[in-house]
């Protein structure tokens, strides 16, 4: 035996089932490649611990083991020796039927989530899926309505361009395949999962695809119509204000929302100039409606 799996997991020839899995669990806790990234000591020490694990968690394999008749990597000590047992157990000490009362995907859906687990135990002596890695990701709203490309830092130091399609949502998750945590014993690595943060805009806002925005006008504009520039979240457009527009008038811009189905609705508000001038009050004052009243809540 070239080394020894009691040793690796530090615990005793006597250890009990649950002493076992406690030291594996502190182990992998502290010495997960994900929780302690480019330390090469430290994932050696992890893939020796998960191969002792595999072996002394399996009650047959560990029986086997303490009687001398496999070493520590789960080989016949007997030349030329082979054996097979009901649950479909060969050579290799992999059991098919999933008869160890440990399971690896169970151990680390505890430690590090679901996500984490990467399954039961899919290979033998620790070969499993990495763990998912979860990163936020701030955009502006116009990213958010187009599309774009958006760089995004790792833990580990790398970096990540990532695609964001038009029209995403606060809150919604890209995943990146294959750029999460590093799989175990060569087992594929986990994925990385991008969660969108929007930043509100200055004048836009969102209501499912529709975009809306609030547009002040003059009196002038209102009174006899005009045709002006306005913003969209994919550039400036023409729009024609309809003569005796009013504040709370919505006009609609047609696929100018997000994607094919938003429109963008453009809510007018009628703006009186900040300094009220001697021409304005003299019309004020002669207008045949100056006794109209809007209507108004009652009260």
């Amino acid at each position: 035996m070239s080394w020894d799996p009691y040793a690796a997991l530090g615990v005793s020839r006597s250890a009990s089932a649950d002493e076992i899995r406690s030291a594996y669990r502190k182990l992998a806790k502290e010495l997960h490649p994900d929780v302690r990234p480019n330390d090469k000591a430290a994932e050696e020490r992890f893939k020796r611990a998960t191969a002792a694990f595999n072996l002394l968690g399996d009650p047959a394999l560990k029986a086997r083991f303490d009687r001398g008749e496999i070493d520590a990597e789960g080989g016949e000590r007997q030349q030329g020796y082979s054996y097979r047992t009901g649950g479909g157990r060969t050579q290799s000490g992999y059991s098919g039927a999933g008869e160890s009362v440990f399971d690896l995907g169970d151990i680390f859906s505890d430690l590090f989530g679901s996500a984490g687990a990467g399954g039961a135990r899919q290979a033998p002596f620790g070969k499993m899926r990495g763990r998912d890695i979860r990163l936020p990701l701030e955009i502006d709203f116009i990213d958010a309505v187009r599309g774009g490309r958006k760089r995004v830092q790792m833990s580990d130091g790398r970096t990540l361009d990532v695609a964001v399609p038009a029209g995403v949502t606060e809150g919604q998750v890209l995943r990146l395949k294959s750029q999460g945590g590093a799989g175990v014993q060569g087992g594929p690595p986990g994925d990385a999962l991008v969660e969108l943060k929007i930043r509100p805009h200055a004048f836009f806002r969102r209501d499912g695809d529709d975009v809306h925005l609030d547009l002040q006008i003059s009196i002038v504009e209102a009174v006899e119509g005009a045709k002006i520039q306005v913003p969209t979240a994919t550039g400036s457009v023409a729009l024609t204000i309809p003569e005796g527009s009013n504040t709370g008038k919505i006009l609609r811009l047609k696929g100018k929302g997000v994607g094919e189905r938003g429109d963008q609705l453009v809510h007018l508000k009628v703006m009186l100039p900040d300094v009220m001038d001697e021409d304005l009050k003299r019309f004020v004052k002669k207008w045949s409606r100056r006794d109209y009243t809007p209507p108004r809540p009652p009260g």
